[in-house]
Order: structure tokens, then sequence, then C-alpha cells
């Protein structure tokens, strides 16, 4: 990619230091990275953790990959439960770890616990300064305007030792950093923080809306951390729109918001506005709710939101309800790290690639052998490759070592070298290890779907009954979307087949067998719909599998897959579907305290 400092014209001076400073560390990716490894050797020197391997206080590159070894979550887990439980020794960074951030993956039912010190919030937020001065380069007089994004705080926990454990984002917006922000004309929401803190989804998603129909006209673009919380977002608008309409209308807000902070800062901005009302009853009572953000707020430049990923089976529904609007993907992050961003964010979602800034961490790749993925091994550790040395076309898995003592950690995400913007990779995230389904910031890998549907099966044991075999997929059609399970069953006993209030239930111990970020998804954010069993004749599976030897697909390799994408399979599925059946209930969930 060419230098971006040349496309700045004088009126974008402001943000000219911003693309200088991305300019440098790109430029000098290899050098920025020895420098970032040598920083956190020696600021964690002195951890137990490193002092295992017999480092002496070596910060050098060599001495790091010959004796620190490749780890996973479940390696560092007896370490992470030490400091959880209140353990202040420097365990595994030498500054005290000041929280938690939950991972959206999980380890026995729980979200992952990844440490983090007070500099890492510093190091976000200069990632965060980037994002608008290379937007500007793309959308000219975001100043001009209001950003309608609707951001959420989720629920946080409190470990034994005292330490909260809660997602990065709602660690960034309870942070005095967030709530304090200094005015920034690029960057004004319609969403005051009153309601983005509100813990109830209701209210907050609530006065959200409100807010950006009273400012409608304000609005040049609108976002949410995910595509699925957008989607939501329009989903509630369908369902709320009379009762927002009959408060713009008389200017008084609706009852069923309690929160008293709510209240207070409602009564600044809500004003009577008969015209608006008459507008958003016009706009919304229809049939039709196709191009409804235009409609709604028609100086919208574009949606930011995140479509790659899992993310990416939501596009046709935004492009449907925004009239196709861009949707630029900004930035590349995670509990453990924050990674880097979009160099082109207007470019098509299919086509997005993150340019890795080398400062953020210090990051190493274990190449995928496409047909025999790497896996670790005690006896070989894998040799991994640095972040300057990767090559164009191949995928990689990513593996990071950062500043709040993570060491040579797999992240998980699997990512394609699609180029370099000077000596810095870009790279196309591609998928997350091993994970089948996920609707929100759930992720539900095949040992999971396995351990629930032996445990709904256990209900159909005293009818003679059990799943022969069974697929799934993530239905994003709905709003939320939900989880589908397709099973064929063996019925022994004609006479006594189970019961469709039977096969309800087994949707719901399905539910009740998956991991706390589903359940905490499907029972306190309202993230996800009800999980759905559909029941196919038998013989489909032997069907499914004809249909993929007939594409192509080798007898002898043939493999039942336990997610399916293909709208070729699901219509064969649907095709044979005897019978349908839904949670009648949301799953138990509450808060886990940390052990």
């Amino acid at each position: 990619m060419e230098n971006i400092i040349p496309q700045y014209n004088a009126s974008c001076q402001r943000f000219a230091k911003a693309l200088r400073f991305i300019e440098d560390i790109t430029t000098n990716a290899d050098e920025v990275q020895g420098k970032v490894l040598g920083e956190i050797l020696g600021q964690n020197t002195g951890t137990e953790y490193l002092q295992r391997f017999n480092l002496n206080g070596a910060t050098d590159k060599d001495s790091f990959k010959s004796k620190v070894p490749v780890v996973t979550y479940e390696d560092l887990l007896p370490d992470i439960q030490r400091i959880a439980n209140g353990d202040l020794s420097p365990i595994l960074c030498s500054h005290p770890i000041s929280e938690f951030l939950t991972s959206s993956g999980t380890s026995a039912g729980e979200r992952k616990l990844m440490p983090t010190i007070p500099e890492e919030m510093k190091r976000r937020q200069l990632l965060f300064s980037l994002i608008l001065p290379v937007m500007h380069l793309y959308v000219p007089g975001l100043d001009k305007g209001k950003a309608l994004y609707f951001l959420f705080v989720k629920a946080e926990t409190e470990t034994p030792g005292g330490l909260l454990a809660r997602p990065v984002v709602t660690s960034y917006y309870k942070s005095e950093q967030f709530k304090n922000r200094p005015y920034e004309p690029y960057n004004v929401y319609t969403s005051p923080n009153e309601a983005i803190l509100c813990s109830d989804s209701y209210q907050s998603m609530y006065t959200q809306m409100l807010c950006g129909l009273l400012m409608r006209g304000e609005v040049l673009r609108i976002g949410a951390i995910f595509a699925s919380a957008l989607l939501r977002a329009i989903r509630f608008l369908q369902v709320n729109w009379k009762q927002l309409s009959d408060d713009i209308l008389s200017g008084s807000l609706n009852p069923k918001i309690s929160d008293p902070s709510l209240i207070e800062c409602m009564s600044k901005i809500l004003k009577s506005n008969p015209e608006l009302a008459q507008f958003i009853v016009k706009e919304c009572d229809g049939e039709s709710w196709e191009r409804i953000i235009t409609r709604v707020w028609p100086n919208t430049k574009y949606l930011e939101v995140i479509v790659t990923g899992a993310m990416a089976q939501y596009i046709p529904t935004p492009d449907y309800y925004s009239g196709g609007l861009p949707i630029p993907c900004t930035m590349y992050a995670s509990s453990e790290c924050y990674f880097g961003i979009n160099l082109k964010p207007m470019s098509k979602p299919s086509e997005v690639s993150y340019t890795i800034l080398p400062n953020m961490g210090y990051f190493e790749f274990l190449l995928l052998d496409p047909i025999n993925p790497v896996q670790l091994s005690r006896d070989s550790p894998p040799c991994l490759v640095d972040l300057a040395d990767v090559e164009v076309g191949k995928e990689y898995e990513l593996v990071v070592t950062t500043y709040a003592g993570l060491c040579r950690y797999r992240v998980g995400d699997i990512l394609r070298v699609t180029g370099f913007h000077n000596s810095a990779p870009q790279f196309k995230f591609i998928r997350r290890q091993n994970v089948l389904l996920s609707i929100d910031s759930d992720k539900t890998d095949e040992s999971e779907l396995q351990k629930a549907i032996d445990s709904a099966s256990m209900l159909l044991h005293e009818f003679n009954t059990s799943v022969v075999e069974y697929t799934s997929y993530a239905d994003t059609k709905t709003i939320p979307g939900h989880y589908v399970m397709y099973w064929e069953m063996l019925v022994k006993d004609q006479d006594k087949s189970p019961s469709h209030q039977v096969l309800d239930k087994c949707c719901l111990v399905m539910e009740e067998s998956l991991n706390s970020v589903h359940r905490q998804g499907r029972g306190a954010d309202n993230s996800i719909g009800p999980l759905e069993i559909r029941v196919v004749r038998n013989g489909t599976f032997e069907d499914l599998m004809d249909f993929a030897i007939s594409r192509g697909a080798s007898i002898n390799q043939y493999k039942i897959p336990r997610c399916v994408n293909s709208t070729s399979m699901l219509e064969l599925l649907d095709g044979r579907v005897v019978s349908v059946h839904f949670s009648p209930t949301a799953p138990h969930w509450i808060p886990e305290r940390r052990s």
C-alpha cells in the first residue's frame, strides 16, 4: 500500500501526526518488534513465570524463543487462578494485575480470564486514536455530525481475590478515560454516557434509540461492536417504534424507564416534537423495512460494525436495511491484546485486511498446514516465524506476548497474509480455531456441542429413542440469531415416541449444557434467540452424504459435518424436516463467582 501521508491536504493537518506514526512504526516493523520484546522481558524478568525457564535476565529474541514454550490457556490456568484468588506476588507480570478481561472463548464452560495492567488502557486508547485519522481519508466531514453507536456494558464479576472480571469493552466504557473523555468534534455520540452505562439492556437500548431518533438529522454514522448488535437495535425499533414516537410526541419519557440517571439525563434531551413523531409513524408503520436506516437517518455515510470472521454471516441483512451502505471494519482486537487497524476501511467486507501494528505486543505466527493443521507437541515444540517474516498467501495461527504477562500465548485466531504495508504484514481474519457456531460474542466448538447433544439425549432414553446423527448451523436470518440443530432420531417403539413437549425440553437441556457466554446471551443480554431442533426423517443424513459425494467428496474420507453453511445442504435438510421445536424458556444464568 502506498504511503498514506501525501493524501492529506492542508485542512486535515490535525490528523497528520497520527498518520506519520502509522508510517513510522510500519516502516520499521521488525525493529519495533525487537524493542517491544526487550521491554516486555525487561519489565517482567523477575516474574515467577519467566524464572521457570532460566532466562537469567536475558531480553534477546533468541533466548526467548529457545527457552519459553508456546502455551494455551489451560497451561496458564493454574497461575491465573492463583492471581484470581488473591496471590499478589509477581506471577505473570511485575506490575500488579488491575483486573481480568473476559474472553468470549471459554474454558470448562466459563469465560477465559485475561490479565491486564493499567498501562494497557493507554495502548488501547492509542490504537483507537488512529482510527478516525484513517477514516477521515475516505469520509471527510465527520466533525459536522454525530455517531449513533449502540454501546452496552455487560455483566461483571469479582474474583475471590477482589479483582473485577469483565469484557474489554465494558472495562473501557466504565473507565475514567471514557467517562471523562475530552470533547472531540470528530467523535460525538448521540447516546449519553448514562444510557451506555445502564446495566438494564432494555432501558439502555430504549434511551439510545430514542436519542438517535431525536438527533436523526445529525447522524452521520451508525454502528455497534458486532453486526448482531446493530440488527438487534433495528429489531428493537420494529417492536417499539409506537412507544418511541409517543414519547417524542408528548415530550415525556416512557414509564418503563425507571433508572434515575436516565430519567435525569433524558429530561434535558427529550422535548415534544409532533412533526418528528409523525415522521416515525409514517416510516415504521409499513410492511417494508428495506432501507429503513437511510430513510430514518438520511445523512448516514456508513455502518461501523464487525462483519469479518463469524460475523460475515450477517452481511446481507445490514445491506437490506441500509440500501448497501459501506460497512468499514476498522480494527482487529481481542481480550488478550489489541492488534491492528484497517488502512482501507471502505473496502468490501470480504476484502478486509488488518495491518498489524508492531508496537501493541510481540507477535509470532504458527504456520498452518492446510491438510494437517499444526498441533502443539511437548516433544517437538513448533517453530514460529516473526511478524516481518510471514509470507503472502499462507495461513497462520496468531501467538502473542503481552506487557501484562502472556508469553507466547496461542490466541486461536487463524489469519491469512494478504500483503504488506511498508514492512508490516496485513492479514485477513479467517476463523477462530475449532469454533463451530457463533451468533454474537458466543463461541461453541464441536466438543461443547457434542456434550450438549449427549445431555439432551438422556431425556430420550425412557422412550427407547436415540439421536443417531446431527448437524447444526447458526441462523442469522432471525433477530436475534439462534442455533439450529438437525436431529435424525431412531425411535424403536413408535407407540412410545417422545412427545413435542419432551423435544422442546431437549432444546432447553442443550442450552443449559452450553457455556456461560451462550447462556448469558440468551438469559441476560437477549442477544441470542431460543435454540431450535428440527427433526428430520430417517435416511436424511445418507442423502446428505450422497449429495456431498455427487459434488466431489470422497466416499472414503466423508465425515458428517457438525456445522453446515452450504445453502444447498440446508435446503436438503429443511426439505426433510418432520417437526420443529424451540427452547421453551431461557437457560439459567447468573454472573459466575470466579474461583
